[in-house]
């Protein structure tokens, strides 16, 4: 992995690959295994990684095959209450 990559990014960020798999109810190995080649973080984790990042990475970055766009937009339910 390397600075560029999110999930690094979110490692640093959360100050290290332990502290990340923490919070997030992961083992250290499952975080490890998400920045093999061919592999990715699960959909489920990007929203608590983003939080946990502050913002600083995105689930559009961790990602991209994903419509979080779509997912960002309050429901018409939600707005009329």
């Amino acid at each position: 992995m390397n600075e560029k990559n999110p999930l690094e990014q979110a490692i640093r960020s959360a100050g290290s690959i332990n502290k990340l798999a923490m919070v997030l109810g992961v083992s250290k190995g499952a975080v490890w295994q998400w920045g093999l080649p061919g592999r990715q973080v699960p959909a489920e984790h990007c929203p608590a990684i983003e939080r946990i990042t502050g913002g600083m990475v995105r689930c559009e970055q961790l990602r991209p095959d994903v419509d979080w766009a779509y997912l960002r937009i309050p429901s018409q339910e939600g707005a009329a209450a």
